[in-house]
């Protein structure tokens, strides 16, 4: 991790919160996250409840789980003298953030970014980018993932570019 942001680089530590509790996991990662160019995801997609197995259905948290977790780090974030950190939502449904609206997106000492990691066909994914972006509260900015093997083709830096609202933050996996 030093040596990441030694090098400039910002690292983002993504949880996969499982059967969990997201707030209590991301606390695990207190002496990560007070280092400054550390930030946070959360991917409710792997939040599973009682008796669900990865892979075995798509998971969601609510957006006051999400909130209980912003409100921690905001606060670790200004305790420390920080800078501003980056909170990316992972979501490819709407059913992955519950009452979304209810999503708190103004801290003055996070970033909140929802990162659209869907996977799949071109158009597929174009659909996916629209329904996320026309439900997430307005003014958020949106990250966009390429897949190199899931998808058929993976996009181009100029198709990912291509869309609107622009993506802030393009990955590849």
């Amino acid at each position: 991790m030093q040596a990441a942001t030694a090098a400039g680089l910002y690292v983002v530590l993504d949880l996969q919160p499982g059967s969990a509790n997201v707030l209590s996991q991301a606390k695990l990662y207190t002496s990560l996250l007070a280092m400054p160019d550390v930030g946070l995801a959360i991917d409710p997609e792997w939040a599973l409840g009682p008796g669900e197995h990865p892979l075995g259905q798509i998971g969601s948290l609510t957006s006051a789980q999400i909130n209980a977790v912003g409100a921690w780090l905001e606060q670790l974030t200004a305790s420390k003298h920080l800078p501003q950190k980056l909170l990316v939502l992972h979501q490819f449904r709407l059913s992955m953030i519950g009452d979304e609206a209810g999503l708190k997106t103004n801290y003055n000492d996070l970033a909140v970014l929802i990162h659209m990691d869907g996977e799949g066909s071109t158009p597929s994914k174009i659909a996916t980018w629209n329904a996320v972006t026309r439900a997430a509260p307005r003014g958020l900015p949106f990250g966009w993932k390429n897949f190199y093997k899931e998808d058929h083709p993976t996009m181009t830096p100029e198709q990912t570019m291509a869309q609107k609202p622009t993506p802030v933050m393009i990955s590849y996996q």
